[in-house]
């Protein structure tokens, strides 16, 4: 399988005066798995379009190892697509449908031809494609299927055989465009664990567009999150999750959705909200400023101080409780804390509870979203 590393340099491109890329720069490892997650519209798909060459960027530079494939051809960059939609050939078997790269790239227009062309083409080159249609159907556990057609598959399956197409032609690297938004949730599931293991025999070089955060987290070595055209970090599943560079990241980011408490800094740095001390402190650079507390699920915690909520209702995950909750001083602002199944919730009769948390674990942004450092642990004044 051939590795090769991947450079995005300075990408730019607009449709009817609306910049949908505003310069972005990606240097893929080759044998890296990258994600580009982000929601729809963010210029994901549009990025890796252009990767393909089925786009032309407004400015910037492709580079696929040492060559600048800019302004190349798709056919001529060796990159193989997987799309949501599958686009198998419905009237084909499963094994002409992996075969057919490889048939358009060794054989002769006369050797391709429907009725003549087994005639025209050497035994030795559909001895060799034949070879490489099982070997690729072997790796993804289709190789029972090649006489099917797609009809007579499933989803998955059919998944499979669009993998097994691009697998074929060893490619530089794999484009992959959201390839399982198609598939039921426990198929999707499975088909993770698939590329992922997929990933890992091959070493190749993998680019995935997806708007699913489980799957970018789940599979990537490293992720790009991208909003309006822009890359709001670039960096692996756990620098996203345990530090956000910025608001839009730490939103988009965890499952539960992430808590964000309006604060206020103090004079002396310590960081209150409605009015409650929170026992934390920020740089005394920061005093007097407005800015956001996130706190993650599983790190708001019972405590005898910190903040009191109303639970409003608990929801079962197996070995987790998600435990919904507003705010006493701020009924409309909910939160949400993660607990074991097995941990007591104690709150009282009237469902009151008090929250509080770790320093450490906790994230502050400033008025315009950009993450601030890292608040302290303080005494709480008594």
């Amino acid at each position: 399988m051939t590795r090769q590393s991947l450079d995005i340099k300075g990408i730019g491109k607009a449709f009817g005066g609306d910049d949908v890329l505003k310069g972005i720069d990606i240097s893929v490892r080759a044998g890296e798995f990258i994600s580009l997650v982000g929601m729809s519209g963010c210029g994901k798909s549009t990025l890796l379009r252009i990767i393909a060459g089925l786009e032309r960027p407004d400015r910037g530079q492709i580079m696929i190892g040492d060559t600048d494939v800019t302004g190349m051809d798709p056919s001529d960059r060796n990159l193989a697509m997987v799309f949501q939609s599958y686009a198998l050939y419905p009237h084909m078997t499963v094994r002409d449908n992996i075969a057919t790269p490889l048939r358009m790239r060794k054989l002769s227009l006369s050797a391709r031809m429907p009725l003549v062309g087994r005639f025209a083409a050497s035994a030795d080159a559909l001895k060799d494609i034949d070879t490489n249609v099982v070997k690729a159907a072997e790796t993804l556990q289709i190789a029972h299927l090649l006489d099917r057609k797609p009809a007579q598959l499933s989803g998955g399956q059919r998944q499979r055989v669009a993998l097994a197409r691009a697998l074929v032609r060893s490619p530089a690297a794999f484009l992959m465009d959201e390839p399982l938004s198609n598939l039921d949730a426990k198929l999707r599931a499975h088909m993770r664990d698939e590329l992922a293991n997929l990933h890992r025999r091959l070493g190749a070089t993998f680019v995935y567009v997806t708007h699913d955060q489980v799957e970018a987290m789940t599979m990537s070595n490293r992720i790009a999150l991208m909003s309006e055209g822009r890359i709001e970090q670039l960096g692996t599943p756990s620098d996203l999750y345990q530090r956000p560079a910025n608001l839009t990241v730490a939103r988009f980011i965890g499952s539960p959705a992430i808590n964000l408490i309006p604060v206020e800094i103090a004079t002396n740095g310590a960081i209150g909200a409605y009015g409650r001390d929170l026992g934390i402190a920020a740089a005394r650079s920061h005093a007097g400023q407005v800015a956001t507390l996130g706190i993650r699920a599983e790190d708001l915690v019972p405590a005898a101080r910190g903040l009191q909520v109303q639970v409003e209702r608990i929801e079962m995950h197996g070995a987790d409780r998600f435990v919904h909750a507003s705010l006493v001083a701020d009924a409309s602002h909910q939160v949400t804390m993660r607990l074991a199944a097995s941990e007591a919730l104690p709150s009282g009769d009237d469902g009151i509870l008090t929250l509080g948390f770790r320093a450490d674990r906790t994230h502050l942004f400033a008025a315009d979203g950009q993450r601030m450092a890292e608040p302290s642990r303080r005494e709480l004044v008594a």
